[in-house]
């Protein structure tokens, strides 16, 4: 087996040139989900992944319409008593803007110091083609693949999915693998190869406070009517204690707490404080202070605001008691915890602390529940061993702040659990101007791809 892998690649590093221009093509599509006028783009670039997918050597490709964005399903099943491998990914971006702060035009991508410059190029366009050119390595070595594989790309992820989730359950036979490999995770950095096993949740929610009918007189009023702006602060302040804790009672009922196997091993990771600063540019760091930094973003649930409006917010003054003041909410729940029970806690927190001088409504908008895979699980395993087959050395293991609801919905739905993956970077600038990929890091995870289709073969023999 281990010839194999050096066979392949080989390959691949003679083709490093094609890879380059197949993302270059797939970053200039402008596939932004969440505009109306791109709608266009995206059907181009679902064609594109489908295009693809039969260059790597996919059959059955097919693009299914969705009552949003198209999905992209394609296989390969002639690998018998082998596992079956379902690929996620999608192929949706986020807007550019603001465009005037990007060196170069975003859907024009550019390499610069060894880098490939271009919304989507890290998040995630680069991960799907590095999928993709594994397997079309594979294929032109051997004309074969050593496992089955099936390919699911959506075009909805950056606006939440919303229609993912049916479509699985309606093709969930069409679907059926025994694990799904998820590229959209990614490295601490380019020296250190990162295996994702846990993912925290998210539920979304908008709150809003009434008071007076209309906008009054501050002068006139004041002191008289309670400020909503005032009433949904003081709520929202409630919240937190002085140690960052939710004080939602039941909140932390069903937070799986960590094993002492798990903290030995996230402390191999190197993000302590300083980390956490130097990313973020925060005078001081804030939180639980009974969890390191990197248990409390992986291991730990949240309630953060993000976004607050109320009243005059334009340049000067305006002596303004405003009529209603909103704030946007989302919770990062960890295992264990269901979107539902945390709307209901929410709900039950505000009915019991919100004063009778104001109105409020609560918008809940749902969520995806968390994700926890086995680091021991054999697809886990494989992953691990091919890293460090290409990296040469011991990969870390990480548990995500952020969310990729799909695995939950593959777990849930399919019964199969998730290896979580990826080959950006933190400094990638996802969602920022100036997205970027890092090519060395990028070959690399082709090739620990290469090794890892492989390694899955040798989990029957």
């Amino acid at each position: 087996m281990p010839d194999k892998i050096d066979q392949t690649i080989k390959v691949a590093r003679n083709h490093h040139s094609a890879f380059i221009s197949e993302l270059s093509d797939f970053v200039s599509i402008p596939s932004v989900s969440t505009s109306p006028e791109y709608q266009e783009e995206m059907e181009k670039a679902a064609q594109k992944v489908a295009k693809m997918a039969d260059w790597a050597g996919l059959e059955n490709i097919r693009i299914f319409p969705t009552q949003g964005h198209p999905i992209v399903f394609g296989e390969w099943l002639h690998a018998e008593n082998q596992p079956t491998i379902l690929i996620y990914g999608h192929y949706d971006v986020q807007p550019v803007d603001p465009v005037d702060l990007w060196e170069t035009p975003p859907f024009q991508p550019s390499i610069r110091d060894h880098y490939l410059f271009g919304r989507g190029a890290s998040d995630m366009k680069g991960q799907i083609v590095a999928v993709l050119a594994a397997l079309q390595s594979i294929r032109q070595t051997t004309g074969a693949f050593p496992v089955n594989v099936k390919l699911m790309v959506e075009g909805e992820e950056e606006i939440g999915s919303p229609h993912l989730r049916s479509f699985i359950e309606e093709h969930r036979s069409m679907l059926s693998c025994d694990v799904s490999l998820n590229p959209d995770a990614g490295m601490i950095a380019p020296d250190l190869p990162t295996l994702v096993y846990a993912l925290r949740g998210l539920v979304f929610f908008e709150l809003k406070v009434f008071g007076p009918e209309h906008d009054l007189h501050s002068g006139v009023f004041g002191g008289v009517v309670h400020n909503p702006a005032q009433a949904l602060c003081e709520i929202i302040a409630s919240m937190h204690d002085e140690n960052g804790r939710v004080t939602i009672p039941g909140f932390y009922d069903h937070v799986r707490p960590l094993s002492s196997e798990e903290r030995e091993e996230l402390s191999r990771l190197p993000m302590g404080d300083d980390y956490y600063l130097k990313q973020t540019g925060a005078p001081q760091l804030w939180g639980e202070p009974d969890y390191t930094p990197v248990e409390r973003v992986g291991a730990r649930p949240t309630l953060e605001v993000n976004g607050l409006f109320s009243g005059f917010t334009g340049q000067g003054t305006k002596t303004v008691l405003p009529a209603y003041a909103m704030a946007k909410i989302s919770c990062r729940i960890v295992a264990d915890q269901e979107p539902d029970e945390i709307h209901y806690l929410l709900r039950r927190y505000l009915e019991q602390r919100i004063p009778s001088t104001v109105r409020w409504e609560l918008n809940y908008f749902g969520g995806a529940p968390a994700s926890l895979t086995d680091p021991k699980h054999p697809a886990a395993q494989a992953m691990k061993k091919a890293l460090e087959l290409v990296w040469e050395t011991r990969p870390v293991l990480k548990r995500e702040g952020g969310s990729i609801p799909v695995v939950g919905d593959i777990q849930k739905i399919l019964g199969a659990d998730s290896v979580l993956t990826g080959f950006g970077l933190p400094d990638d600038r996802i969602h920022s101007p100036n997205e970027r990929l890092h090519l060395p890091t990028w070959f690399k995870g082709i090739e620990a791809l290469i090794a890892f289709f492989y390694l899955m073969n040798t989990l029957q023999e």
